[in-house]
């Protein structure tokens, strides 16, 4: 008897479904979805352990920035290498290639801490390594998205698993917390490596048809450089990939200057900033539950525009604010506004991009949207020693405003007959 196949292009009746959560009736994807889940919440655990980590062996902040360099930069060196693997291999083989690794690299890590064997250089590696992997999954994964459910709800399904991203941001950190304090932080990234067994048995447990379209076997740099040619020269994804550099760079900026705002202008603890990041938390889970409830894909070049103008002015209004019960809610918004747009441009990105080409295109998304946050936060960084944290947040929005003004009018400019 034949196995199953959840087909990407099920009945007309079940394209047109509606509702927030519709995609999951889609069974590879609801398998994708909760394997996701429970993995993601792992990757927050293990990030504030590993955070709390070397802060402990070394008490310096240089050593947080050096691993979190270590972790972002090989997505900007690399990502667009990622995509042509996305689109030349099977995309369920690359993601089950890379979830093992991450799996591998979180268990050495473990062991190294339990066994009381770990140094900090222990950590940069892994840490670099695990950078490594992520260029070669975030492509894979954003063109697999597209390959487990029918064209009519990839917005939807985008919007649902970014939700999964944001559930676990709050989640997995107060659980981490919580057992770094009980156990330490060796078990905490064994419990990381454990839960990759979820996304694994979801990719292991999938039916899938043979992708229609395979990538031709040319040179992989003419394969690469393809790609590159195919989003500058498309009007739509050349500008929704700007919005989304933009984006990134404002959003890291805000982030790495949240402890400034925190201590300094709202006289604040470490307890402050949590709250002020978890503002921005719920913010950006209700902006991805948005989307997912759109009930088409039409207009979403306008959701970027208005919603990266509201980052940038939510922005310079939270560098304004010196009272914290006004500056939360403006964070809950600027949270909106950020998944709002980054979500938006991954889903009309997609939408007008061939499945052939479709992991090297989510190559340079992954690569301005990850890669630009280092930048945007060594940038930001670097400015509020000279100027001020709420004049660095200032600059930034007033660009950004430019930018998103710029945007909007190429979207709604007539079109000469």
């Amino acid at each position: 008897m034949d196995a199953v196949v959840d087909k990407p292009n099920p009945a007309p009746e079940a394209d047109k479904a509606t509702g927030v959560f519709r995609s999951l009736r889609f069974r590879n994807f609801r398998r994708y979805w909760f394997g996701q889940l429970i993995s993601l919440n792992g990757t927050w655990m293990h990030s504030v352990a590993q955070a709390w980590l070397v802060y402990r062996l070394t008490g310096s902040s240089t050593w947080l920035g050096l691993v979190t360099f270590c972790n972002l930069v090989p997505v900007l060196l690399l990502s667009l290498m990622g995509g042509v693997a996305a689109d030349r291999l099977d995309r369920r083989n690359v993601l089950i290639a890379v979830h093992s690794l991450a799996m591998l690299q979180a268990l050495t890590l473990a062991l190294l801490t339990i066994g009381d064997a770990i140094e900090p250089w222990h950590i940069v590696v892994l840490a670099l390594l695990l950078g490594v992997v992520r260029a070669f999954e975030v492509p894979a994964r954003h063109a697999f998205i597209a390959q487990i459910v029918p064209r009519e709800q990839l917005s939807n399904a985008i919007g649902l698993s970014s939700s999964t991203f944001n559930i676990a941001r709050f989640v997995g950190p107060s659980i981490a917390g919580a057992l770094v304090a009980l156990w330490g932080e060796g078990p905490v990234f064994l419990i990381n490596a454990l839960s990759f067994a979820a996304i694994l048995a979801a990719l292991f447990g999938m039916h899938l048809e043979p992708r229609r379209e395979k990538a031709a076997r040319s040179a992989v740099s003419t394969h690469l450089m393809e790609g590159l040619r195919f989003a500058a020269r498309h009007d739509r994804i050349r500008s929704g990939l700007i919005m989304l550099g933009m984006v990134s760079l404002m959003s890291s900026a805000i982030t790495v200057l949240m402890p400034v705002f925190a201590a300094e202008m709202h006289q604040g603890s470490p307890s402050t900033m949590g709250l002020m990041m978890s503002a921005m938390g719920v913010g950006a889970l209700l902006g991805a539950l948005r989307l997912a409830a759109r009930p088409s894909d039409e207009g979403l070049e306008r959701v970027i525009g208005w919603a990266g103008l509201s980052l940038a002015i939510c922005a310079m209004g939270f560098a304004t604010l010196h009272v914290l019960w006004l500056a939360l809610p403006v964070l809950v918004i600027a949270g909106y506004a950020h998944t709002s747009a980054a979500a938006s441009a991954n889903a009309m990105i997609q939408l007008h991009t061939d499945d052939v080409l479709r992991g090297r295109v989510m190559s340079i998304f992954s690569m301005i949207f990850i890669g630009l946050m280092p930048i945007g936060s060594l940038l930001g960084g670097v400015a509020a020693e000279y100027i001020g944290a709420p004049a660095t947040v200032a600059c930034f929005g007033t660009g950004f405003i430019l930018v998103s003004a710029a945007y909007l009018w190429l979207v709604y400019r007539p079109i000469a007959s």
